[in-house]
Order: C-alpha cells, then structure tokens, then sequence
C-alpha cells in the first residue's frame, strides 16, 4: 500500500472568499503582513502499489476537483518501511 496526498487548491484567476475571511480574521487579531490566504482541500488515499499515476490523474479530476475552478497535485508519500 502506499500513501498519496491529493491537494486540491482554487484556481489563481479564481476569488477565494473564505481565504479573503481568513486575511481580515488575522488583521483583527493583530497578525500583520499577511496579505492573501487561499484555502484548498486535502486528500490522503491509501493506495495499492500497482495503482499509477493515471489512475490518481483520474480519480483527482473525476471526484475531487472540480476542474473548472480548481487545480489539483497529487504526491506519493514515502512509506514508513522505505523512510
């Protein structure tokens, strides 16, 4: 089994409503220059090692982004018994 990080983060040309909240939450509570925050999503899937990266290509856009308005990365993550 291996792990895969999906991050799932709007698109730049997109506005960010809740990233926009997020920098004048931090301006109220006396935390200075910060500018912008985008906020994304984050996806960890358990995947069978034989599962490649077109299959995840696909799985990403097919269910965990919405591809018109959101770009996406996928990652493998080293397993424990390789680190």
């Amino acid at each position: 089994m291996a792990k895969v990080v999906v991050h799932v983060m709007p698109k730049t040309e997109i506005l960010d409503p809740q990233g926009q909240a997020i920098v004048g939450a931090l301006g109220r509570l006396g935390f200075d220059g910060i500018s912008d925050v985008r906020q994304g999503k984050r996806f960890e899937l358990e995947v069978a090692d034989d599962i490649d990266d077109g299959k995840l290509a696909e799985i990403a856009e097919s269910l965990l982004a919405n591809t018109v308005i959101e770009d996406w990365t996928v990652t493998r993550e080293a397993s424990e018994e390789n680190a």
